[in-house]
């Protein structure tokens, strides 16, 4: 698990990020308003004019020691079938069942995880 600081420092971070928007997304209603590269020769987003919505650069990235956990500071891990769940570290890691799985596999998983008193992250799909 990620000290507190840490996960305090990354909320700050993803609050200052803004919500990237495709070029003239208000301009055209069909589209969808999910960010798209401006490739035109003369786009004014391209060319970084101000004003014009800003675009996704590194600069607004997770720091490095804080990518891949979640927002509770625990690593996530993708479990298919239950020897999956038996290489978990409840102290650091929790599991996430993946979506292919059947429902009586899941069941198997969650009371194996009971068992080992590891988290499960979307239980509740069950």
């Amino acid at each position: 698990m990620v000290d507190s600081k840490k996960l305090e420092l990354k909320k700050k971070i993803k609050k200052k990020k803004p919500s990237f928007k495709r070029q003239e997304e208000y301009r055209h209603v069909r589209l969808k308003d999910t960010w798209r590269k401006p490739r035109g020769k003369q786009s004014k987003q391209r060319m970084h004019e101000k004003g014009r919505g800003a675009q996704p650069n590194p600069g607004y990235g997770t720091p490095a020691e804080l990518r891949g956990f979640n927002r509770d500071g625990f690593e996530e891990i993708l479990v298919n079938n239950i020897s999956d769940i038996s290489s978990i570290d409840p102290k650091t890691q929790v599991a996430v069942i993946a979506s292919g799985v059947g429902a009586k596999k899941k069941e198997t998983i969650m009371a194996k995880a009971i068992e080992l008193k590891i988290k499960i992250t979307n239980a509740k799909s069950l």
